[in-house]
């Protein structure tokens, strides 16, 4: 019966006939309620009346103004919230989700208010004081789908949002909602909450909501909210059309599973030089949890944001979205080192686990392997048979060649001619030492790759050639290691840009794929991928991948934002065509991620040279022009430099390397927009 009127309800508020004078809006519209609010009213009417209120004023309410919401109706225990921005929608409920889960961690499971929410993007009828449509009626259904603590979204809402905040959409496919047409499909959030997430919806959708529009619980939120005048009431200003969506990066949520971050190893010894290898103690410890599936590993850019800082675990966990923090240094003198670790829980500051090695410098791959273990059982991971076998499988029988490896990376990653060469010459060092180094001959490859790419040579497609062939070699050494074959996902990734960079679109992407297969979090093979896809002529999917490599990453670097940026470029090329609007809000968004590039590395010759792509697509010509200036005054880029005073056939060469796409019409605008603006 109670169901019944709710029904009946809700069509007379969402289905209800059409008015001479009734006007039409597009908005974004959140739908939210209590999850089994009546079962705690009869428990315990008025605690739970209590916390509803608390929860309200000190949370919902503010973060509905936060994001420049409009409550449109509260009705029982739910609301209906409208958003001029898509993205603040969905960020509000986001955040409102947070908040509850943090709210609730001392609250017994029985007591807890826990909200479902929906959102959908769509058309309302407004007449007056009085509202209608589809729009609604989906969103409430939205509002049913979702788990206690869980948000679901329409197809349309995660169009919109995808690739603008950093959370993870889950497809729970297409979903026939009652009294609606046509099949919607729908998405679940991860907000990090604590919920679980299912994989798919599983049930099928009520009716609507109970609680939504009980009476009994629409008496007590009258006392709450200080009458019924306001319980009823429509905002009287107009309904806004959604505002141009703006990047924001949300809090990095935490995973379903155990999440780590390995900060970097203090280095401990007088010597500054031995900064290498406490940095190579933390890059393999991060490798080794990496590999396992039971883990969600944060990458190694971002915990090294950290370095020399001094962060409490709530601070990491926070910022990076995990639950656990691994803390340690080392000293080396001569042949003897001394290790120091220890795991931290950072929501409560235990240390889980701690100890201290003092051993022959020949027996650091066996400590490493200790520590892994460890940790493992701190945590009580479950490894598969193949991971309890192959843990701690060393990737080098050399510690010395080791030690060339770990002073050749910290210097490539510097990203001048003079550190790359000197980092080349130590990756040789290492291989004459142990000619089975496939990880060296992985990042001897990337030497050669990055002098072609940034001109650091004047035999460019010798570079090119030295690159592809320690990338084959890289490959096949790492495909005879012993399992879990722990080089080939490094391997793999130089293969995959080598092939790239040939043309080779479908073989780079079988190389993406099988490096994350291999290790599911390795960042950067996500983002390879997510480049792979934007010269297929994928941005869309790119940049779902981008998103995979971001939640590994948060931290975002530089060469992200450029994939990103490259990403949107290519899609508003690909629909500016058919609807000019949308084409130039995507090179509106391409700009925004190309000039972070650029404001984290304002050398990285690529990103300016989108940028002017970008903004002569926007019909900015004066400010491409100004962007080309800078190029060539800089001398940072040689197809600014000899498309406007040099050799043309030059240009043409390095142009080539910015845009291996397969689709050439998106090649031939690129370059015609550069040829344009420097003349």
């Amino acid at each position: 019966m109670a169901e019944g009127r709710a029904e009946r309800r809700l069509s007379a508020i969402q289905l209800g006939k059409t008015r001479t004078g009734a006007e039409r809006q597009l908005t974004a519209i959140l739908a939210a309620d209590v999850a089994g609010y009546s079962r705690l009213v009869e428990n315990d009417e008025e605690g739970t009346l209590t916390q509803w209120k608390a929860h309200w004023h000190a949370l919902i309410e503010p973060k509905i103004k936060e994001f420049h919401g409009r409550i449109v109706r509260v009705i029982g225990d739910g609301v209906l919230v409208e958003f001029g921005s898509v993205v603040d929608a969905v960020r509000c409920a986001v955040e409102v989700q947070r908040g509850m889960a943090a709210r609730n961690a001392e609250v017994p499971h029985d007591k807890r208010i826990e909200f479902r929410i929906g959102i959908n993007f769509g058309e309302l009828i407004i007449d007056g004081r009085d509202f209608w449509g589809d729009a609604v009626n989906i969103t409430a259904r939205l509002e049913a789908l979702a788990e206690p603590g869980g948000i679901c979204v329409s197809g349309r809402v995660q169009e919109d949002v995808k690739g603008k905040l950093d959370i993870v959409f889950e497809d729970a496919g297409e979903q026939q909602l009652k009294n609606i047409a046509r099949s919607v499909r729908v998405y679940r959030i991860r907000t990090g909450s604590g919920v679980p997430t299912p994989p798919g919806i599983q049930r099928k959708p009520r009716a609507a909501r109970t609680t939504l529009l009980a009476g009994l619980a629409a008496v007590a939120l009258l006392v709450l909210l200080g009458g019924g005048e306001r319980v009823w009431q429509l905002v009287s200003h107009p309904f806004s059309l959604p505002q141009v969506i703006r990047e924001v990066q949300a809090p990095a949520q935490l995973p379903d599973k155990r999440s780590i971050a390995v900060l970097p190893f203090l280095n401990m010894s007088s010597d500054p030089e031995q900064e290498y290898f406490s940095d190579g103690m933390t890059e393999d410890l991060i490798t080794e949890l990496s590999r396992l599936s039971g883990l969600f590993v944060i990458a190694r850019n971002s915990v090294y944001t950290f370095k020399g800082r001094a962060v409490k675990p709530d601070q990491v966990s926070r910022e990076l979205g995990v639950r656990y923090v691994i803390e340690g240094s080392v000293r080396k003198v001569d042949n003897r080192v001394r290790i120091t670790a220890q795991l931290i829980d950072a929501n409560t500051s235990y240390h889980m686990w701690a100890q201290y090695y003092d051993r022959d410098l020949e027996d650091v791959f066996a400590v490493q392997e200790e520590i892994a273990r460890k940790i493992t059982r701190a945590l009580a991971v479950q490894l598969t048979k193949e991971e309890e076998n192959h843990m701690g499988r060393p990737y080098t029988s050399s510690e010395v060649a080791w030690e060339n490896f770990m002073r050749g990376a910290e210097l490539a990653r510097r990203f001048t001619p003079k550190d790359n060469a000197h980092a080349r010459e130590l990756f040789e060092k290492a291989i004459d030492l142990d000619p089975e180094f496939a990880r060296a001959y992985a990042n001897l490859a990337a030497t050669h790759r990055q002098d072609f790419y940034g001109t650091w040579t004047q035999d460019r497609q010798s570079s090119e050639n030295l690159g592809y062939r320690m990338a084959q070699k890289a490959v096949e050494l790492a495909r005879k290691e012993p399992e879990p074959k722990p080089s080939l996902p490094y391997a793999l990734e130089q293969m995959g840009w080598a092939l790239l960079y040939r043309d080779k679109h479908q073989e780079a992407r079988q190389a993406a794929e099988e490096a994350v297969q291999l290790d599911h979090n390795y960042a950067d093979g996500y983002a390879l991928w997510a480049a792979v896809l934007i010269y297929l002529g994928e941005p869309e999917e790119a940049l779902r991948k981008s998103q995979e490599a971001i939640a590994r990453n948060p931290k975002i670097p530089f060469f992200y934002d450029y994939h990103r940026g490259q990403a949107y470029y290519v899609w508003g090329v690909l629909t500016s065509a058919q609807d000019p609007n949308a084409g130039r809000q995507r090179f509106e968004e391409a700009e925004k991620h190309l000039r972070e590039a650029l404001r984290k590395n304002n050398n990285y010759r690529p990103a300016r040279a989108y940028l002017v792509a970008v903004l002569s697509e926007l019909g900015r010509q004066d400010e491409a022009v100004k962007e080309m200036n800078i190029s060539v005054e800089k001398g940072e880029w040689w197809v600014a430099k000899n498309l406007k005073s040099g050799d043309p056939q030059l240009a043409e060469e390095h142009l080539r390397t910015l845009i291996p796409f397969a689709n050439q019409e998106i090649r031939n605008r690129f370059a015609n927009a550069l040829r344009e603006t420097a003349r």
